[in-house]
């Protein structure tokens, strides 16, 4: 955003202001103000004109200029109204040079998630996928992807959602005791590298948000049925933050994980290449790795499929 016109919504998220006292304190021309407020209003912000100014009467944009303005966290915004995967785009931009990028889309239309599984994405939902060069080795990627899921699962907790996580990606809401769960979120990670560095990484994240639950494949489940419709500028702004602050602290990634962790403790059985795993879920390893105790022995699990079973 423009910085002079961040610089007019600061002032308005003050309070009003009329646009002689904007063009003084921000040592610009009347008639810029009114451009800048025009952009603004072209931008969607509500900015009324009443008898003490400009007044900003609400933020209800759902685009770029709306989740960057208050966003504290180092993001941009690449924001689409529909695109095939914003996954898709991030890697182009990523490809490009790009860093620090969020790609954010009303609704995707080929939006994919692990295994090339299909994902619906309609609008109403919050698709965002996050362009970043972090640096660390391959092996710890995969704490992106549970730093993802901890701040997914942390803004939908603060919507009222009683949002868990289930190994490796998924955020998931409980359905009873016994380890059965609704599907409320996804996350993709996608990188490139070296052997001993990564290039670039993209954390695609999918989020059933504003959408009703029949009408999504069995077994989802969305923001608006298990609370209420969310105000998705500040939804996204919340994810974003909560995953600068894990990105950057990455030895809080693990036990931040493990305190929402619905897998932990679970029956599961693990579809990996090496060969099906079944055992309990005892615990998460440093590096994202799940540990499966089975009848035999303690099984190590990097990546795979895991399905929570009814306890035996």
């Amino acid at each position: 955003m423009n910085e002079t016109r961040r610089a007019v919504l600061e002032a308005l998220a003050d309070g009003p202001a009329s646009g002689p006292d904007l063009a003084e304190s921000l040592d610009i021309s009347r008639a810029a103000v009114w451009k800048h407020i025009e952009a603004l209003r072209e931008a969607e912000f509500a900015i009324e004109s009443g008898p003490n100014g400009y007044e900003l009467a609400a933020i209800e944009a759902y685009n770029a200029p709306a989740v960057e303005f208050e966003l504290e966290a180092p993001f941009s915004i690449d924001y689409h109204d529909s695109v095939g995967s914003t996954n898709d785009r991030a890697r182009e931009l990523a490809a490009d040079g790009a860093a620090d990028v969020a790609v954010l889309a009303d609704e995707q239309t080929g939006g994919r998630g692990r295994l090339e599984r299909e994902w619906a994405a309609p609008s109403g939902g919050v698709w965002v996928s996050v362009v970043t060069r972090p640096d660390i080795t391959p092996a710890q990627a995969p704490l992106y992807t549970l730093a993802a899921s901890v701040a997914t699962a942390t803004a939908a907790r603060e919507a009222g959602v009683d949002a868990r996580i289930k190994w490796p990606n998924d955020v998931v809401v409980p359905v009873g005791d016994d380890g059965d769960y609704r599907k409320l979120a996804g996350i993709l990670t996608e990188m490139e590298g070296q052997t001993d560095r990564v290039d670039w990484l993209v954390v695609g994240i999918g989020i059933n948000a504003n959408l009703d639950a029949d009408a999504l494949p069995e077994g989802a489940t969305t923001v608006r049925d298990e609370a209420d419709d969310v105000d998705r500028r500040r939804f996204v702004q919340r994810l974003l933050e909560e995953f600068e602050r894990y990105r950057t602290d990455l030895e809080a990634v693990v036990p931040a994980w493990r305190d929402l962790a619905l897998t932990l403790g679970q029956r599961v059985r693990v579809d990996r290449p090496a060969g099906e795993i079944v055992g309990d879920a005892v615990d998460v390893t440093e590096s994202g790795s799940l540990v499966v105790e089975t009848d035999d022995d303690r099984v190590t699990v990097a990546a795979g499929d895991c399905e929570h079973l009814r306890p035996v």
